[in-house]
């Protein structure tokens, strides 16, 4: 009989509370705080571990975090078709379908537009809403 894989049997919150812990420096801290403003936006929103890596769902993919060596990406799976009032989106603007805003040491975080900007998102799955 062979032990279970430790890493399979953990939940998604488990996984990316792991994946925080072991970046531990500035973007651990980071993704811990955007973590928090995505549950703060979204108490509906499921979160996933998905292609290693946070992915927070509600009626299909709204968002993922991911870290990488000099940022952190926040990742709106249907960016391209929601209203950007407060020109958060730095990335990934000739994509389709998503659209990014990647952090970089330092950056600050306008709480209530990234907030604003989460609802709409969850909206938009909760809608249904296709890109025209």
């Amino acid at each position: 009989m062979s032990k279970p894989d430790l890493k399979t049997s953990l939940t998604p919150s488990q996984h990316t509370d792991n994946y925080i812990q072991e970046l531990g420096d500035w973007r651990g801290k980071l993704l811990a705080r955007l973590r928090r403003l995505i549950r703060e936006a979204g108490p509906e929103l499921t979160e996933e571990w998905k292609w290693d890596t946070p992915v927070w769902s509600y009626k299909g993919n709204v968002v993922a975090c991911g870290a990488f060596k000099d940022h952190i990406k926040l990742n709106f799976f249907k960016g391209a078709s929601l209203e950007d009032p407060g020109s958060l989106f730095n990335a990934g603007l000739d994509a389709r379908t998503s659209r990014s805003i990647d952090f970089h040491e330092g950056d600050t975080i306008p709480e209530a537009a990234r907030k604003a900007l989460l609802r709409a998102a969850i909206a938009q799955n909760g809608a249904g809403k296709k890109k025209e």
